[in-house]
């Protein structure tokens, strides 16, 4: 099985490794190269960017032109998921963007049919809240490294990782999937309810509206806002010392806060299948159409969502 040796760890630091998947038979490619004396498999993506620091794995998140979580970001990351658990010596993930504007924006709805069958091959389901959730109670500590804007599934994503860390200037929020008469449905709402408390999880998704990372940090969305210029150094240095300690330690703690913090799986299910229900409506679908001519899932048109929803007549 890959890398489950050190001899054979994702890539040396710095080098890029992806999946190639052939657009009709997925076919997983793998290019080798000698390098120390040492061989070295390189294991390919196509939106994912991810280099290894002792037990860390820094995985960089880039789907142009704006990071939808499409088909191609879904397939990689159940990929990476399962390679990453199958390496003994990873202990840490560290998600970030390449996009300085958007970390992951939101799903790609034109495409939501497609992300299932990926889906599936991690969970069993075809529900994205599923494998958010399948990665909060991975043996292995997740970490965002917030710069740019996440929204809707984007956020619900941040959500489910163990940590969230937001760049000041340039990080924004939003949960708008009520703006269009549904109900976040990968387990935003289930998150956002246990870390912001009731009252201020029906403002943000009643709202529709963007929140900035100092609004974010003091609602509870994450754990800190830093200036972008110290946000690297910091993520990174936490990671590092996270990875060093016993592993025992990070599992039984992680195992125990789930159980008290961590939303039930049925929870999402529920959420999922009223999203989908919602999503069928002629209300969705109009609002959707209205949203689209405004500039919706475009990459300019959504510099500011939040006021483009709130306008929408």
């Amino acid at each position: 099985m890959l890398c489950t040796k050190p001899s054979h760890r994702w890539n040396t630091p710095f080098i890029n490794i992806t999946f190639l998947y052939g657009t009709k038979s997925n076919i997983l490619k793998m290019s080798k190269e000698i390098n120390n004396g040492r061989e070295v498999n390189q294991v390919h993506f196509d939106t994912l960017k991810v280099r290894n620091e002792g037990a860390v794995l820094f995985v960089e998140i880039n789907a142009p032109p704006m990071n939808l979580m499409g088909p191609e970001l879904v397939r990689d990351l159940v990929s990476f998921i399962q390679q990453a658990e199958a390496d003994d010596a990873a202990q840490v993930l560290v998600f970030k963007s390449g996009d300085a504007d958007y970390f992951i924006s939101h799903v790609d709805v034109t495409r939501i049919k497609e992300n299932r069958e990926p889906v599936m091959k991690l969970t069993g389901e075809a529900s994205l809240g599923l494998l958010f959730h399948y990665l909060s109670k991975s043996r292995l500590v997740t970490i965002a490294q917030i710069e740019g804007r996440v929204r809707g599934v984007g956020s619900e994503f941040v959500l489910a990782c163990d940590m969230r860390f937001a760049a000041l200037e340039s990080a924004i929020f939003g949960q708008f999937e009520p703006s269009f008469g549904v109900i976040p449905g990968a387990g935003g709402a289930q998150h956002l309810t246990r870390l912001l408390g009731r009252g201020r999880a029906l403002e943000v998704m009643l709202s529709a509206d963007d929140y900035n990372a100092e609004l974010g940090e003091r609602y509870g969305w994450i754990n800190r806002a830093l200036p972008g210029r110290e946000l690297d150094d910091f993520v990174s240095s936490l990671a590092l010392r996270i990875s060093k300690f016993p592993a025992a330690g990070r599992a039984v703690v992680k195992e125990r806060v789930n159980a008290i913090a961590l939303p039930p799986a049925e929870d999402i299910r529920v959420d999922s299948k009223l999203f989908l229900d919602g999503a069928g409506t002629k209300e969705f679908q109009e609002v959707m159409q209205a949203a689209i001519k405004r500039g919706f899932q475009t990459r300019e048109g959504e510099l500011d969502l939040g006021r483009m929803m709130g306008d929408l007549p």
